[in-house]
């Protein structure tokens, strides 16, 4: 499961490494983003209404890559997981930890360059794509 910042650089082409992770997935490996995820992506659209070539980049993207929906089961992983971080005294911000849920309740590991993830020690595996950044 691809985070909001992977799709990014994805997109825009800033991490080749990125991009070459995703097009050389195996044939059992899925690529895909979280709705949450998508809803990212559409709100920093909206604020750049004049990027064309963006925002027909985004949909080229989004035509290709699964969106997984969030549901019933990612809301009781949600509830969970915000309980736990916050009794340890470790949160993240709220999109963050709507997107974790997913990739925990889907049993996805989740792609992102945000060291914030670290802290959800339940996620099936977290990786950073974009290392070449």
């Amino acid at each position: 499961m691809i985070d909001t910042n992977t799709v990014s650089y994805i997109v825009k082409g800033k991490s080749p490494a990125a991009r070459v992770k995703l097009a050389g997935l195996q044939q059992n490996e899925i690529g895909c983003i979280s709705t949450i995820t998508e809803a990212e992506i559409r709100y920093g659209l909206a604020r750049a209404p004049h990027a064309h070539g963006l925002h027909s980049a985004i949909e080229g993207f989004l035509g290709k890559i699964q969106v997984l929906p969030w549901g019933r089961e990612e809301a009781t992983v949600y509830g969970d997981l915000r309980a736990k971080l916050e009794a340890s005294g470790k949160t993240l911000g709220t999109l963050d930890m709507l997107i974790a849920a997913h990739a925990m309740a889907v049993d996805a590991v989740l792609v992102s360059n945000d060291q914030a993830f670290s802290h959800v020690r339940d996620l099936p595996g977290c990786e950073n794509w974009a290392t070449d950044l």
